[in-house]
């Protein structure tokens, strides 16, 4: 069963195409990662899920009802965190939970308490007196008190410091997986990704490059070095990626199987055997898919 549904999804700004007749299918119980350069669309993306931007085409579908027509028993099905953000700076940790608690059927204290205590904040402390990273956290705190179905977390890191950040990233994999959750998530920090994900769809300008899960990503999409200077024979072959000679080498990307990649450089009469392939980090993975800048 699919969570989310976005089908032909095309949306400008002005003139300027974020993307056009995209297809998204999120299935239930996945953890699914949303990977993109600045300016992409990854926030374009959720809003337009959430309802608080009206598409130029295409439709989107949140447990089968159109996003921009949501009931108000599936809206409380969804917890989404928009980059962070906490209203109502003017209470304490203790208030602030006292107050969306009343939102929510399904609200669990624990959770939240739980959560707040392995972070350090104490009941009695405001928002208003907080730091960024802190306000993530309660933020985070809040979004799973309310026992959602789906979690929509629009770069969930923000202000986190890596302790923090290790920290919620393990509490939330053990949670949603133990309670068979669905996550779509954004982050610029694809390490804290690549422990959490099932899935990852990568976004470059105006389309996705990828959907898949990551493990079978990582397993095919792999860094090539040759020696000598081989950019303007290869650059032609647009199933390989970031061509650039670096340190005497040129070096590569594709998740093209061998006789394929020996099928290129023989094109071009350049000795397979010369060639030396390895394995990548979802962010070193990431980075040879849609280029350094």
């Amino acid at each position: 069963m699919n969570v989310i549904e976005c089908k032909n999804l095309t949306h400008y700004y002005g003139r300027r195409c974020i993307y056009e007749n995209l297809n998204l299918n999120i299935e239930q119980g996945k953890v699914v990662g949303l990977l993109g350069k600045n300016g992409t669309g990854k926030t374009t993306t959720i809003n337009i899920l959430n309802g608080f931007l009206t598409p130029h085409s295409g439709e989107c579908r949140i447990f089968g009802e159109d996003s921009h027509r949501l009931s108000a028993k599936t809206k409380q099905r969804i917890g989404l965190l928009l980059e962070g953000h906490v209203q109502y700076s003017f209470m304490n940790i203790k208030q602030i939970e006292n107050y969306y608690s009343k939102f929510y059927t399904k609200w669990n204290s624990k959770v939240y308490f739980e959560l707040m205590d392995m972070l350090k904040i104490k009941p009695e402390q405001k928002i208003s007196k907080m730091s960024c990273g802190q306000r993530s956290q309660v933020a985070l705190g809040l979004i799973l008190a309310q026992d959602p179905d789906l979690f929509i977390l629009d770069d969930f890191s923000m202000g986190l410091d890596p302790g923090y950040r290790r920290l919620f990233v393990e509490y939330l994999n053990e949670y949603v997986k133990s309670k068979d959750k669905t996550v779509f998530v954004s982050s610029h920090i694809i390490q804290d990704m690549e422990m959490l994900i099932d899935e990852c769809v990568i976004m470059d300008y105006g389309k996705i490059l990828k959907q898949e899960p990551v493990d079978q990503f990582l397993d095919t999409f792999l860094k090539f070095t040759l020696q000598g200077d081989f950019v303007n024979q290869l650059k032609q072959f647009n199933k390989l990626y970031s061509v650039e000679f670096i340190n005497g080498k040129t070096e590569f990307y594709s998740s093209e199987t061998s006789s394929d990649i020996i099928s290129c450089l023989g094109s071009q009469n350049i000795d397979f055997n010369l060639i030396k392939q390895e394995k990548l980090s979802l962010e070193d993975a990431f980075i040879g898919l849609t280029g350094k800048y």
